[in-house]
């Protein structure tokens, strides 16, 4: 338990034996210069699977302070979630015939050396962003609402009021800044100051067009009291950037979080992908999907392959083929699922033979959607930056041929909507 003393107005928290909550920092607003990215990256070290990472920092707390659990709600979780065959020799890896052999940069610059690479068209009309009514009531109270902001970022409430923002990336780029090219498509629906409110920020891995650092340096300026979940390996990113209000966690860990006296419960799910910053920290952190309860049941894929395929003739079915699936969705599904709404990764597919070890293409994507039993969903990482060499337009139209392959409606289950849009999703109690 924690014991609490006011001192001198400031709530401190006293740890005794067996300690089950921490409260949230509260946190000065000045920023501290931050080092390098590759200074960042030599300060990394092997993990240790035996490592007993602390889930929260407890310092001075705010009088209203959010509650994060160091152990959570009893939840079921397959076997795996204590051999953790995803952590070899110190490092990380997927741990699944699905995820296919070989070096993906490798292959990416063969590729694009053999000029099998094909030009990708793009203008700025082709992805039409809304602006987004943050303002606007929610019809129903109890209603999910998700509003997409382009690539992997959601800005979602929840019924209980809990406001969560996932993968938050609303700058020009998604690569290091001196990086050429990488311009996002539209410009970004919103800044992150037109944001009402922001509870918790979820990252689902390293690369920089999940985790952008002027993003992140944004959201610590407008709203100092976020709190922040990531996968392990990656709290030390945020430390550095003097942000100590974060917890990381492993697949299948979970904490209850506490925020005005109403509970919700956050989990750190398998998927299939990867997390180095580098060429150099291959494997030195995690990569994760998420799920929310918190009076409705949401599903974050974060980035993920499903099926890893062969080069076949560009004409040829891969799903003509037998090829192992990735078996976590299955297991998310009997361990935290159904969900009300799931959201979904459906682009940066192609080439598909290189690619779909850790991108699913929109097959892929709604045999995800059934895997872990959701009712609806929303996709997204298309249709922003040009990372891969499908045309722009092409995942939303494959997903409505996917969704008629499966004799699902193309509409109103699982949809591609306008960056900047917001879906409401009733809650089925």
């Amino acid at each position: 338990m924690i014991r609490t003393t006011l001192t001198a107005g400031v709530r401190h928290a006293q740890s005794l034996p067996h300690a089950s909550i921490s409260f949230r920092a509260a946190r000065h607003s000045s920023s501290s210069s931050s080092s390098s990215v590759f200074s960042v990256l030599k300060s990394l070290v092997s993990l240790n699977p035996s490592t007993s990472y602390s889930p929260c920092s407890v310092k001075n707390a705010t009088s209203s302070p959010m509650i994060v659990s160091e152990v959570a709600s009893p939840s079921t979780a397959p076997e795996t979630a204590k051999t953790k065959p995803h952590i070899v020799n110190g490092r990380f890896v997927n741990p699944w015939p699905s995820a296919g052999e070989g070096n993906i940069f490798t292959e990416i610059l063969r590729s694009r050396l053999s000029r099998e690479w094909r030009k990708v068209d793009v203008s700025p009309d082709m992805m039409p962003t809304v602006t987004p009514d943050f303002s606007a009531p929610i019809s129903d109270p109890s209603n999910i609402r998700a509003t997409w902001l382009g690539h992997a970022t959601y800005y979602v409430e929840m019924p209980t009021g809990l406001k969560v923002l996932f993968d938050p990336l609303l700058g020009n780029k998604c690569v290091p800044k001196w990086t050429p090219g990488f311009n996002r498509i539209s410009p970004p629906p919103c800044k992150i100051s037109d944001i009402p409110a922001v509870d918790l920020v979820v990252i689902s891995h390293y690369h920089y067009d999940h985790l952008d650092e002027y993003s992140i340096g944004l959201i610590r300026k407008h709203f100092p009291e976020a709190y922040y979940f990531v996968p392990m390996g990656i709290k030390q990113w945020f430390t550095k950037r003097g942000i100590h209000d974060v917890t990381e966690l492993d697949w299948w860990d979970e904490r209850d979080i506490s925020v005005n006296g109403v509970t919700s419960t956050i989990s750190c799910l398998p998927c299939q992908h990867g997390g180095n910053r580098s060429i150099t920290d291959h494997g030195m952190s995690l990569w994760s999907s998420w799920s929310i309860t918190s009076k409705g049941k949401l599903y974050f894929a974060g980035d993920t392959g499903y099926r890893h395929v062969p080069k076949l003739p560009a004409d040829q079915d891969d799903y003509a083929i037998e090829m192992p699936h990735c078996p976590a969705f299955e297991e998310i599904a009997e361990h935290r699922g159904p969900f009300d709404l799931a959201l979904i990764p459906i682009g940066a597919y192609s080439p598909r033979w290189i690619m779909s070890k850790v991108h699913c293409n929109p097959f892929d994507s709604v045999n995800l959607f059934q895997d872990v039993k959701a009712k609806r969903a929303l996709a997204m990482h298309f249709g922003t930056w040009i990372l891969t060499d499908e045309p722009v337009l092409e995942p939303a139209e494959k997903l409505r041929e996917a969704l008629r392959r499966k004799g699902l409606p193309e509409t109103g289950l699982f949809d591609a909507i306008q960056i900047g849009q917001a879906v409401e999703v009733p809650v089925e109690t």
